[in-house]
């Protein structure tokens, strides 16, 4: 398939928000470092390519809306949203603070950007369901994306919102779950195995395609043939690792953690060289497109009612450290994934 944005240049926006996520949780000391990083290709192909949304204008009527259902992998979504330019970098010293903008869990009266207060696992798929259905009823062409945990599908509450989504026939809800086979007390096929959710997500009529979640053109597809399927509900599985990328990587504990200097300094320095080796490859994929096609090209017009899709700038600089670290201020859940 062919794409607006290339695999490369995803990948280069993907290793920034992972280096931006990473400095902003060396920066408190502690964090949900499992579940944000098993999810950062897909914050990467949907706010670099997919996701209609506007930086300037948070609230803009049509954009796209994200329900981030697995709330406590709010640092990665506060990176991309950073990264974005919906708030400036230096609010991301913010996270977990006392009266700060970034709570531990995503928050919509707080952090602009956010579409929804998320962290109570189960009810994402309600209020995406309920955003979704509005659309329709207002004609509105947006679409509505929800990530949840495979945890988080213990919930009932889940199935109940699978059923009814399936029901209405809302091919505009767009959803995934990060399959990181871990969640807060274990390994999910420990705690509560469920099976294979993908065959569960069929059974109940939606759309269903499994991909590996560290994979941005696969994602990409995904999202593109989701978007092409007419008259049921979406499921993108994503076949993840909790903790991807960094020393956390399928470790039991890894949900939370307190995370040391002499840590979070090797993932960054990793992070780091993986930017810069995905920039290189992006360089020479366009240097070698500018030799097949040396006559200088007109960019394409963006599309009026779609002005913010712009590819994500991604820098190394460190998220500024203004505290020291402080407890978590907020409870984890069980079925946290």
């Amino acid at each position: 398939m062919e794409h607006r944005i290339s695999a490369k240049e995803l990948r280069v926006i993907a290793e920034g928000i992972r280096l931006v996520t990473l400095q902003t949780l060396e920066g408190f000391g502690a964090g949900h470092i499992g579940g944000s990083m098993s999810i950062v290709e897909t914050l990467a192909v949907l706010y670099g390519s997919e996701l209609r949304c506007d930086p300037a204008n948070p609230a803009w009527e049509d954009r796209d809306r994200l329900v981030l259902s697995k709330g406590h992998a709010g640092p990665a979504l506060y990176a991309t949203l950073s990264l974005k330019g919906f708030f400036p970098k230096e609010m991301l010293s913010e996270l977990n603070k006392g009266g700060g903008r970034l709570p531990s869990h995503c928050d919509r009266n707080k952090t602009p950007g956010v579409d929804m207060t998320t962290g109570s696992l189960g009810q994402g798929i309600s209020v995406a369901i309920g955003m979704a259905l509005g659309n329709r009823m207002n004609r509105s062409d947006s679409l509505t994306y929800l990530i949840m945990g495979d945890g988080e599908c213990n919930e009932g509450q889940v199935w109940e919102g699978a059923m009814f989504a399936a029901h209405h026939k809302l091919d505009n809800l767009i959803a995934f779950v990060d399959y990181n086979k871990q969640q807060l007390d274990g390994f999910t096929k420990d705690v509560l195995d469920m099976g294979d959710i993908g065959a569960k997500f069929r059974s109940f009529g939606w759309f269903v395609q499994e991909v590996n979640g560290h994979d941005v053109a696969a994602i990409l597809n995904a999202v593109t043939a989701a978007k092409a399927n007419k008259g049921s509900p979406s499921m993108i599985i994503l076949d993840t690792v909790k903790g991807y990328g960094t020393f956390a990587a399928g470790i039991e504990g890894n949900h939370h953690m307190s995370l040391t200097k002499e840590q979070m300094a090797e993932c960054i320095k990793a992070a780091s060289e993986r930017l810069e080796e995905a920039r290189a490859a992006f360089a020479a994929e366009r240097a070698e497109q500018a030799a097949k096609n040396p006559a200088p090209k007109a960019p394409a017009p963006k599309p009026a009612d779609n002005p913010a899709l712009q590819p994500l700038e991604v820098t190394d600089d460190k998220a500024e450290e203004k505290e020291e670290p402080a407890p978590d201020d907020a409870p984890a859940e069980g079925s946290d994934a």
